[in-house]
């Protein structure tokens, strides 16, 4: 006797990625519902990509202020308002938001609202009441981490970044990932005084040497303190809601307005109870997912940020899209390649990178590997007076310079990088960057014409 069900598929979550798989397994015809105790769009919609790069405009927008007079314009700079810019993005994302709601009525996915926990492995429980699916998708993403320090209930996370309604005058960062350096890098910006707390002495530890102390030094340019091998130690609030700090160092920090935490994030699973459904975790405490997507229960899949691998928008909606393909529509192999997955980070100057970093490509091919590379100052910034650095730098590999990673940092990267993130993913060497006709006078032809 066939089982019946429910639903043909379940998703735990409506993020990128839960969203992804439940748009393209209902446009194939599948029962679907997706279970959500926040708001539609997940972490990226509303504390994530879309609120950061708002803000990060408007930062950007105060750079080219100051770069006006320069280029022959006489403005008067009468301040800015905190308030204004967040309630015009906060009204962006209302639309994004109510917008899900309709498209989602549209394709005949059921909405189910609050916490999701198993009851078996084709159960799930919510508000009391009983979904059974045939699959079931976990995409229930991550959260930020506050390390267990005396008075850490008084520092904020990149969420509560973004719930502030007014400007933070004075801030301490800690954290040196790409969250921690794009909202230091905005808020200065801004007009805010910024201390950087770095627990080693970089930023960006993962990335290519080229990017991290391109980075570094202009955070240190730029006016916000830096203080490295340096760890916050206790945090204190006053009954007028200053807050003091005292760290590693012996120094500490007063009169601050905020201190923000942008340390990591772990995967969010509380309250799912995935012992029910008999749902592994690997060692670092994320879902253990294989090629497929997989679990190790056959019809109960993870993707997105909760499985700890390319924590990236576009990466769980890939994985979301390809899975659907592959359950219900017939593409047995189709599955996410996880190689070559560009990405950016908006700090002051931004930064993009695809493939090995120059680290990685020598410790696995050694003296298999050719760099190319270039530093120099935009045009733009010539004349602005604003000094800021555009570097680039090209992995390659073996005789035929087969370009392996591509690393870039200054203003505009952030925009020519999916251009050579799909050259790069389709195999192109060096010769054919010789051979491609520059477009001048851009930053980007520096790429094409590298000796």
């Amino acid at each position: 006797m066939t089982e019946t069900f429910d639903y043909d598929l379940i998703t735990l979550g409506a993020g990128s990625g839960g969203l992804s798989i439940i748009e393209r397994a209902a446009s194939y015809g599948q029962r679907c519902a997706v279970v959500e105790r926040g708001k539609m769009g997940g972490t990226c919609v509303n504390v994530g990509c879309v609120p950061k790069k708002i803000m990060w405009f408007g930062a950007n927008l105060a750079h080219m202020i100051g770069d006006a007079k320069s280029y022959g314009f006489d403005l008067a700079h009468n301040g800015f308002d905190w308030s204004q810019l967040v309630a015009r993005r906060e009204t962006y994302i209302d639309g994004i938001n109510h917008w899900y709601h309709g498209y989602l009525k549209d394709l005949g996915v059921d909405e189910i609202e609050g916490d999701a926990s198993f009851v078996d492995a084709h159960t799930i429980a919510v508000n009391g009441t009983h979904y059974t699916a045939k699959h079931i998708a976990i995409a229930t993403g991550t959260r930020p981490q506050v390390p267990d320090i005396p008075g850490a209930e008084h520092a904020i996370t990149s969420d509560g970044f973004f719930e502030l309604t007014s400007q933070p005058q004075r801030v301490a960062i800690a954290g040196s990932g790409y969250i921690a350096v794009e909202l230091a890098g905005v808020l200065n910006a801004l007009g805010s005084e910024v201390c950087l707390y770095l627990r080693k002495h970089h930023v960006l530890g993962d990335f290519d040497s080229l990017l991290s102390t391109t980075l570094f030094e202009e955070i240190t340019k730029s006016g916000i303190e830096v203080r490295t091998e340096c760890e916050i130690t206790r945090i204190e609030r006053d009954a007028e809601g200053r807050i003091s700090l005292q760290d590693s160092h012996g120094v500490g920090m007063q009169n601050l307005d905020q201190v923000i935490y942008a340390i990591g994030r772990g995967p969010d699973l509380g309250g799912l109870n995935l012992e029910q459904a008999g749902v592994e975790l690997n060692s670092r405490g994320y879902i253990e997912t294989d090629t497929y997507q997989c679990t190790n229960q056959p019809h109960i899949f993870a993707l997105g940020d909760v499985t700890g691998r390319a924590p990236l928008t576009p990466v769980a909606i890939a994985a979301g899209r390809r899975l659907a393909d592959r359950l219900y529509d017939g593409q047995t192999e189709r599955h996410l390649d996880y190689e070559l997955i560009p990405s950016v980070v908006f700090s002051h100057p931004p930064i993009g990178t695809v493939g090995m970093t120059e680290q990685a490509a020598r410790a696995e091919y050694g003296e298999r590997v050719k760099i190319y590379q270039t530093r120099f100052t935009a045009m733009y910034n010539s004349i602005s007076g604003h000094d800021v650095p555009t570097a680039m730098k090209l992995v390659c590999l073996d005789e035929e310079e087969k370009v392996i990673g591509c690393h870039l940092i200054g203003p505009g990267v952030d925009e020519m990088l999916q251009g050579f993130a799909v050259a790069i993913r389709m195999g192109a060497c060096k010769r054919d960057f010789d051979d491609t006709v520059a477009i001048h006078p851009t930053s980007s032809e520096e790429l094409v014409t590298m000796r």
